[in-house]
């Protein structure tokens, strides 16, 4: 009678065991077939027809790709420093498994709330500090600064050309310099002006900038700001400019020449589905034109074939590796050789750079 007793509570446990094994084996499989969360920090509206705009395409991009594997919340026209680390905060707490945040500000803000999330992934981009669970990413939009300035050296008929810029980093300096060097590599006479907007997006302010150097003789303008304040200008006083971030030609049919058009959505698949796969890791990504990571938008019919050619041509050497845009020799603002011939920028001199080259008019603010 025991005996059987003891069978009979036997085969209960097992029976228990097993239904106990079945229910977590489920549970693990529901809780894999839960979509990722992925949350995006913007430093403007969505609308901006510039950086932001060209970030949340990289996200519908990502959610046409991954379908029902993943599910997005985006927060836009969040300013750098404590309101970006308490919007971050909160996407982590939320539930989101990969956050990217998308504005050079947030890099400190992004490493604070990593340390206190370390199941969560984070990229951030145009930054320079990783963590375990943060990685940085940026695409080499010098690449395009300097077809740009090709373009722009090619086109103006007054060898005055026009650059509204935001902040005095490295980014921004990096673009300012690939530009006059693209644009002197075709027209030794250039010079290029620049006017300081202390914003990443007004309308107002850009195109104010954009006027005041039309005023000083400029006749190709190009921006990095990311609204199309500086193509409207350009458009309503009868000048050309270049776009960034986006193709800003309807804001400006006779006057935009091309944009450099930056393509995230690939990368934000990538990264997501690595985290999905679980073989995410922490790295820096700096993709280019080989990469297809950017490019020009189409060229406007009034740019004549022959240089449209030419620019295809640089571009097709960049993209092969034969044409780096910081090769030298190149000058600093003084003269004075700063890079000799036969030799690159290193990257991390390129990461950091806090110098203007030879061709650009004015200084850099402190």
């Amino acid at each position: 009678m025991l005996r059987s007793s003891l069978k009979k509570l036997c085969s209960s446990l097992v029976f228990v065991s097993l239904i106990a094994s079945v229910s977590a084996n489920v549970a693990v499989a529901n809780e894999a077939k839960k979509p990722l969360k992925v949350g995006f920090v913007y430093v403007g509206p969505t609308g901006d027809a510039g950086w932001t705009y060209a970030h949340d395409n990289g996200r519908k991009y990502m959610e046409e790709k991954l379908g029902n594997k993943v599910t997005t919340t985006f927060v836009e026209s969040v300013a750098e420093g404590a309101d970006s680390e308490r919007v971050i905060k909160q996407l982590a707490r939320s539930g989101h498994g990969l956050i990217f945040t998308t504005s050079f500000g947030y890099m400190n803000p992004t490493l604070k709330v990593a340390k206190r999330f370390p199941n969560v992934k984070f990229e951030h981009s145009t930054g320079y500090k990783r963590a375990k669970n943060v990685g940085t990413y940026f695409d080499r939009a010098y690449e395009g600064r300097y077809l740009a300035g090709v373009t722009a050296g090619l086109m103006t008929k007054s060898n005055i050309l026009g650059y509204v810029a935001s902040f005095a980093i490295p980014e921004v300096i990096r673009g300012i310099n690939a530009f006059t060097l693209g644009a002197l590599s075709v027209n030794p006479d250039v010079k290029v002006k620049v006017v300081w907007v202390s914003t990443w997006y007004d309308p107002g302010k850009e195109r104010s900038a954009a006027e005041t150097m039309i005023l000083q003789g400029a006749d190709v303008l190009t921006q990095h700001t990311d609204s199309p304040g500086v193509i409207n200008a350009a458009e309503a006083k009868g000048v050309y400019a270049i776009g960034y971030n986006s193709d800003m030609s309807v804001y400006g049919p006779n006057a935009h020449l091309t944009a450099i058009v930056h393509n995230w959505g690939p990368l934000y698949t990538a990264k997501a589905q690595a985290v999905i796969d679980g073989t995410w890791k922490s790295e820096n990504v700096w993709d280019g034109l080989a990469e297809n990571a950017l490019d020009l938008s189409p060229f406007n019919p009034v740019i004549p074939q022959a240089i449209q050619d030419q620019i295809n041509a640089v571009k097709a050497a960049i993209k092969s590796g034969s044409l780096h845009p910081f090769a030298g020799p190149i000058r600093e603002q003084s003269g004075a050789i700063k890079i000799a011939a036969g030799k690159v920028i290193p990257v991390g001199d390129l990461m950091g750079m806090n110098w203007y080259v030879k061709g650009v008019d004015g200084k850099l603010p402190h």
